[in-house]
């Protein structure tokens, strides 16, 4: 039904509001709150048969066009003044302004739609997603994929909560399942919660026809190379192919069978004994099933074991946290505290084939991963060291700790340049530009690299992970509670002295980029952002751990992890 142009009348005063029967009365409370400043516990709005309350049903009230409802309650106090002083953008320095502009926007939530915000936001750490979502030739069976687009140009256009009901308006248009009506009558005859992991992976099945990437990052759908049968998107980057073997435990002498198929994400299955993300995934891969046997004639115990021959470029983990109990006859969450690690090795979920393969090339990232690191020690020391090269006479000495050598520079002596040269020395060395340590790092790297994984564009080519994107559920219920979405600040914006593109950048679907703030991330800064609906937040590395899981808070459901590349 479409929202309805009614009036409140409050101490005298007539106000126009827009109702929608569709949402519950509290979205309604909401908006009469923000035109008269009565606050919604001290609220009274008399309706047909008397108050309006949180559970009161649209259908049977009948609200019409035109109609004036009686508000009644005192106006609140104003608010209070910020702990924080207001600053103004231009009063702010330029990484004050950077900070605030850059900041990704939240999503409005539309009535029990936090499923699909937190889900838009975790697919949005998929900065190649939106590259491919702006090829001219994007084609579909269904309008989803150029209502995504559209979405995430918008959120990119606009610093304030963007308001996502043409997106919503098209997922339910796709898949029915997400426009149910909750009945149990508590939400008065509002649309029911729903699961974000199967909001998340119905959007990535509507996906499947965008069209992929070539080897440079760029659409295929661009190019004049691209053909009928060149590899979609999802293919490309989301898409892993698993072999399953069963063997027979009772007939040893029967032939195994193989089967392979695709997947779109990894289960992780969650036990009385499940501790470690990794140790659900390998009981989910391998399991024992009951079926028949050709060579004994009745049913039998198989073990199935269970490989990927294929490593895609993000690897989705779900947590089983939701499973039916057969003794109350009803879904329920597991709440267990399981950790999960921020960097991923894949290779134990990799068939001998596989890893052979990638062995080499992971080796060696993790070489290469150790030396930048002790670079970024050296130069945080050198940065740390430099304000006492230029602090005047009061300091005597400047002692600069080195991996191999300490020098002492005396006052009047070298400059504050030569201790930055100072400081570059490392392991008996000097310590260039960073640009020319990644450049010698891909050189190595690329012989090692093998050549089947190099022409499977969007394959990992190391197996080693980095988690870039978390769905949390929080609450004791399965068919209730909130959901939450997590995104490294790197996905959002640069490292200093990389040349990645910050994922808002995204054009509107045309072809053409959007100019968006840019704020550059030291090397170190490991934060990540909290997508409470439209409430957006830093939330430090250090906290992740407290979404393992273990109670009613929130528990991560779903995990998004990136290959990790040069």
């Amino acid at each position: 039904m479409a929202p309805l142009a009614v009036h409140i009348k409050h101490a005298g005063k007539v106000h126009d509001l827009s109702l929608d029967p569709d949402l519950p009365p509290a979205v309604f409370k909401d908006a009469v709150y923000q035109a008269t400043g009565v606050p919604v516990d001290r609220m009274k709005v008399m309706v047909k048969g008397g108050v309006l309350k949180d559970d009161s049903s649209w259908q049977k009230i009948g609200p019409k066009a035109g109609q004036t409802f009686m508000v009644i309650g005192a106006a609140g106090e104003l608010p209070k003044p910020p702990a924080k002083p207001i600053v103004f953008l231009e009063d702010m320095g330029d990484a004050e302004l950077a900070e605030a502009l850059a900041k990704p926007v939240g999503l409005r939530n539309l009535g029990n739609t936090c499923y699909m915000n937190a889900s838009v936001q975790a697919l949005r750490a998929i900065p190649e997603l939106q590259i491919a979502l702006t090829a001219p030739s994007l084609q579909s069976a269904t309008p989803l994929p150029a209502a995504l687009r559209d979405l995430y140009a918008s959120m990119a256009r606009t610093s304030d909560t963007v308001t996502p009901v043409a997106f919503l308006s098209t997922l339910r248009q796709v898949n029915p399942q997400f426009a149910e009506v909750d009945r149990s009558g508590k939400l008065g005859g509002a649309y029911a919660q729903q699961d974000a992991e199967e909001c998340f992976g119905q959007i990535i099945n509507t996906l499947r026809n965008v069209p992929g990437l070539d080897g440079d990052g760029s659409s295929s759908g661009t190019s004049p190379q691209a053909t009928a049968d060149t590899k979609k998107f999802v293919e490309q980057y989301l898409m892993g192919e698993m072999r399953r073997e069963l063997t027979c435990d009772e007939a040893p002498e029967e032939l195994s069978s193989v089967t392979t198929e695709n997947v779109l994400k990894i289960e992780c299955n969650i036990s009385i004994s499940t501790n470690f993300m990794l140790t659900g995934i390998m009981n989910s891969l391998d399991q024992k099933v009951e079926k028949r046997s050709p060579s004994l004639g009745r049913d039998a115990v198989y073990s199935q074991k269970s490989r990927l021959t294929r490593l895609p470029g993000y690897l989705v983990i779900h947590m089983v946290r939701f499973a039916w109990r057969q003794d109350i006859q009803k879904k329920a969450k597991i709440m267990r505290k399981v950790k999960f690690p921020l960097e991923f090795d894949a290779l134990d979920l990799a068939t001998d084939d596989l890893r052979e393969k990638l062995l080499p090339a992971s080796r060696k990232l993790k070489e290469i991963e150790k030396e930048r690191m002790e670079r970024r020690k050296v130069r945080k020391r050198t940065k740390n060291a430099l304000p006492s090269a230029s602090s005047g006479p009061a300091a005597t000495t400047i002692d600069v700790e080195m991996e191999d050598a300490t020098a002492v520079v005396p006052i009047g002596g070298p400059t504050s340049d030569a201790v930055v040269e100072q400081g570059k020395t490392i392991a008996g060395g000097e310590l260039e530009d960073e640009s020319v340590y990644r450049t010698k790092e891909k050189e190595e790297l690329d012989p090692l690299i093998s050549e089947d994984v190099k022409r499977d564009v969007g394959a990992s080519i190391s197996g080693l992970y980095d988690l870039v994107a978390i769905v949390t559920h929080k609450g004791p219920a399965a068919d209730a509670g909130h959901y939450i979405g997590f995104a490294k600040k790197n996905v959002f914006h640069p490292v200093k002295g990389s040349t990645l593109k910050p994922t808002g950048a995204a054009g509107a679907g045309d072809g053409t980029s959007t100019p968006v703030p840019t704020m550059e991330l030291d090397e170190d800064d490991e934060d990540w952002y909290k997508f409470d609906d439209d409430k957006v937040s830093l939330f430090p590395k250090e906290k992740l751990s407290t979404l393992d899981g273990g109670g009613e808070d929130s528990s991560a459901y779903v995990l998004v992890y990136k290959s990790r590349t040069i």
